[in-house]
């Protein structure tokens, strides 16, 4: 049995956390299967709202799906929530990111000016 596997059948026994769903969201991350990463990375994040390492790979999971406005506003979000937690490492982190996301836009939509 898989670690995913493992962590599907905690979630159908009832266990769900935001730290299951977190820990789901990044192992399905890892696999590139970025649509159930998703979901599970949205419910930790709805169920702990200041979770920033939930937002962070939920952004990534976002962008990796080239759900780029997407994946900008849970940046943002994030960024917000890890200031407010003193969470230096994880705001400097999503911000990498999200610059990134802003670039992929600029580049998509063919803006010489880079956004905000």
């Amino acid at each position: 049995m898989s670690q995913i596997d493992t962590f599907e059948a905690m979630l159908a026994r009832g266990q769900d956390s935001d730290m299951l769903r977190y820990t789901l969201g990044n192992a399905y991350f890892n696999e590139q299967n970025f649509e159930s990463a998703i979901q599970h990375l949205r419910e930790a994040v709805v169920l702990k709202p200041d979770y920033s390492a939930a937002w962070r790979v939920l952004g990534r999971a976002l962008a990796g799906d080239g759900q780029l406005q997407e994946a900008k506003a849970a940046f943002d979000q994030g960024e917000q929530v890890a200031l407010g937690n003193g969470d230096k490492q994880t705001a400097k982190e999503i911000n990498v990111f999200r610059k990134r996301v802003i670039k992929a836009l600029d580049a998509a939509t063919g803006d010489p000016e880079p956004g905000q």
